[in-house]
């Protein structure tokens, strides 16, 4: 069976070295022989507000229900996002608020204290980009985001995480650092072939300052 990988962006910035990890995974995984579709949350038109939690139903905008319709689709989730304030950015919270909702990613049933897990039988990865050192976040901060993901909304739903890279310090790394990076992402799904494409090679070109570094 050909594995179905969606790609989820969730920096809202196409410059940022956030996309050209993106770019680089998506040709990795094609090159890996996977189907490969690609959500670009800062592309995609939706309120990421909840506005009444769960007492009411908010209609879902045509692009979270082509989300919904994709995470259907995937066999293999792939977010690729920074970590901002020690946790995910707020496009992505809001886009996992509108779109992993009742019904489609859990289902709570009477007399169980956990969900039943509604999105199970898929694997998933996490690019995860920082201007902490990776060493101090996980050590010191104790990685609040990757826990939020991997345990209270990915593993709640079903979905196995299987990998985590972090990439940091973005900000002030070499052109030569983040081609590692690249590289690093490459080889995630074992193939190895890596070639640098247009977007990534600028990315690597240019040294980065401020939160377009992520």
């Amino acid at each position: 069976m050909t594995p179905r990988t969606l790609v989820i962006l969730g920096h809202p910035c196409a410059t940022s070295f956030c996309s050209a990890l993106a770019e680089t995974y998506v040709h990795a995984a094609k090159d890996a022989g996977h189907e490969v579709r690609v959500l670009r949350l800062g592309d995609l038109a939706f309120d990421p507000v909840l506005r009444n939690g769960y007492s009411e139903v908010q209609a879902l905008e045509p692009d979270l229900l082509r989300a919904q319709s994709d995470i259907l689709w995937a066999t293999h989730l792939t977010f690729i996002f920074p970590i901002w304030w020690g946790g995910i950015p707020a496009l992505m919270k809001g886009f996992i608020d509108r779109t992993f909702l009742p019904g489609f990613a859990f289902k709570y049933r009477a007399g169980k204290a956990f969900p039943d897990k509604l999105l199970k039988g898929r694997t998933a990865h996490l690019l995860v980009t920082l201007d902490t050192p990776a060493w101090y976040y996980r050590w010191f901060y104790r990685m609040p985001g990757i826990h939020q993901m991997r345990k209270t909304t990915l593993g709640l739903c079903g979905i196995k995480p299987i990998k985590t890279l972090l990439f940091g310090p973005v900000l002030g790394s070499t052109a030569a650092q983040r081609h590692r990076w690249l590289k690093q992402a490459d080889a995630l799904l074992g193939k190895g072939s890596f070639h640098v494409h247009r977007q990534s090679r600028a990315v690597v070109r240019h040294d980065h300052q401020g939160d377009s570094s992520l």
